[in-house]
């Protein structure tokens, strides 16, 4: 492990919430780790799509013991930058939010996207397996 900031992917939060493969790994990470308002999205997203209640989503998201942090202007043009490195391994914007956040932090980026392994970026990439 490493005491760098982490930086969650939605994928890692999706899989804490619903003990997926890494779920273990990302719950003991997740505590004062850092998530874009983008990742905060995709997770919302997510669980609109499961169908849980607006209000059930609130309560679930207000009790992550995580920063969101917005995007910045930086963060944004680095998430577009990553476009061309990450595009062969199919990266969401969400994706690459997560990687700039992670860059700008110098943190390591926290994913359960196997895809990921593969990535050549400036981003510390840590797998939750």
């Amino acid at each position: 492990m490493t005491d760098k900031p982490v930086v969650l992917d939605a994928s890692a939060v999706l899989a804490a919430f619903f003990d997926e493969p890494g779920a273990d790994h990302v719950a003991a990470r997740m505590s004062g780790a850092l998530l874009s308002a983008v990742n905060f999205s995709e997770v919302v997203a997510k669980l609109v799509d499961r169908g849980a209640p607006p209000d059930q989503i609130r309560e679930i998201m207000a009790q992550l013991d995580v920063a969101v942090v917005p995007i910045d202007r930086e963060q944004a043009m680095t998430a577009g930058l990553l476009r061309a490195e990450t595009r062969a391994a199919g990266l969401s914007l969400g994706d690459r939010a997560c990687l700039a956040l992670a860059i700008s932090r110098g943190g390591v980026a926290l994913s359960t996207d196997r895809a990921w392994s593969a990535l050549a970026t400036p981003a510390e990439i840590e797998l939750a397996r």
